[in-house]
């Protein structure tokens, strides 16, 4: 069962937030060099119960702030807003309310990039207004009209507020369950398309176009706009594939092994999502880990039906951490060959929660009821490393290391 990552976390499966638009769009086009800066926040969330990881982002003048789900997987920002509503969800804040000054019309680069990327031909009700409409592979979607507005921006020394373009949604409609409360206020578009915020940071000068963010398995962590605080050592890069059938973040072809020993599928197409919690294999490899990974099992755990996840197993006690029971298990590798030795380390903790009832569960679900036709490394398996989106140079980037550093912290150690 898919349900949008607009629903509560527990007893439920979450998702994707991968849209269908399936052509890339232009990358931006620069108008003059970016300063070296960096703009760092501080995240909220975990992987479970919450579901996802969000930002505080303050829009407006005067700047009011908005939750946002960080999703790499797709390009378009939006917030549900009053213009008026015509569906929303009750959010955590009032509404963003537009106002006729602020509408993108038509003919603007972005709309257009942003129509042709969802492979419309660009028909807009009104020339004073650009309308979208974007839907995403857990049944969700947001129809409204494009907006620009002043973001405040964390930098090391000063808060800059560009002009950002972004979505003010008037009718979502979430996941499969129907509307319920949302622990958001809309989404952070971080994709590769010229209308994400990162495209255009950069095409206006203020950031080179990086975005990276570093989850905690304890909860948080942290996202940064800009390269300022990318180590400059004990990174595993790899070459940006240039995905034909869709926009996203992907390394490529990569070989999966457990324990070190190959599972004998062929390699697998992989993209890096921020907006899935989950990691999604499709049928091959999913049936290999699960198969893996009971082969393996002590008879002191027994598999149990948990409503959280489809698969899951009971201990003689009930496990209050993954670090209780992780020795039962075996680190994962994806080993790419499109870089010498680039190998992202899958451990117990990057696959497996502990649920309310005291479960283990696996984290890694069947891409097959997805109909996706790559593998998904969703926010469990980020977890507890860096990992960056260099737009700069086409490549991908992690690092292991503590996410619980504070955005106040990182901005002071800049050199």
């Amino acid at each position: 069962m898919e349900v949008s990552r607009w629903t509560p976390a527990a007893g439920l499966l979450l998702l994707l937030l991968l849209p269908l638009a399936a052509t890339p769009s232009r990358a931006a086009t620069m108008a003059r060099s970016p300063s070296s800066s960096t703009a760092v926040f501080q995240l909220q969330g975990d992987v479970y119960p919450t579901g996802h990881y969000y930002v505080t982002m303050n829009i407006g003048n005067p700047a009011k702030p908005y939750f946002l789900d960080v999703d790499t997987g797709s390009d378009l920002t939006w917030l549900q807003c009053d213009a008026p509503c015509r569906s929303c969800n009750k959010v955590p804040h009032p509404l963003y309310r537009p106002t006729a000054n602020r509408l993108v019309p038509c003919a603007n680069a972005l709309c257009t990039a942003l129509h042709s990327g969802q492979g419309s031909n660009n028909k807009c009700p009104s020339p004073k207004q650009c309308d979208y409409q974007i839907k995403y592979t857990d049944s969700a979607s947001s129809q409204g009209v494009l907006i620009n507005d002043s973001f405040s921006l964390p930098m090391r020394s000063s808060n800059i507020r560009p002009g950002l373009t972004f979505g003010c949604g008037y009718d979502q409609q979430v996941g499969k369950n129907g509307a319920v409360q949302a622990a958001i206020d809309g989404m952070l578009g971080l994709g590769r398309g010229s209308v994400s915020l990162v495209s255009q940071l950069k095409q206006q000068g203020i950031t080179k176009n990086v975005v990276g963010h570093c989850l905690s398995t304890n909860g948080g962590g942290f996202l940064f706009f800009g390269d300022d605080v990318v180590p400059s050592s004990r990174v595993t890069w790899v070459p940006m594939a240039q995905r034909t059938s869709g926009n996203y973040y992907s390394p490529g072809s990569g070989t999966l092994y457990f324990d070190r020993r190959s599972l004998g599928v062929k390699p697998m197409e992989v993209v890096f999502d921020s907006g899935s919690t989950y990691t999604y294999f499709t049928a091959q490899p999913y049936q290999a880990v699960v198969s893996a990974l009971k082969g393996g099992l002590s008879k002191s755990l027994k598999q149990v039906s948990d409503p959280t996840l489809p698969l899951c197993w009971k201990g003689q006690k009930a496990f209050k951490s993954v670090f209780d029971v992780k020795n039962e298990f075996k680190s994962m590798f994806l080993s790419f060959a499109s870089a010498k030795n680039a190998a992202m380390e899958i451990p117990p903790e990057n696959y497996l929660i502990v649920t309310k009832n005291g479960n283990v569960c696996l984290g890694i679900l069947d891409g097959t009821a997805a109909k996706l036709s790559f593998n998904v490394i969703g926010d469990i398996t980020m977890q507890d490393q860096m990992v960056i989106y260099d737009n700069e140079k086409s490549q991908l980037g992690w690092a292991r290391g503590a996410c619980t550093r504070s955005a106040k912290s990182i901005l002071s150690s800049f050199p």
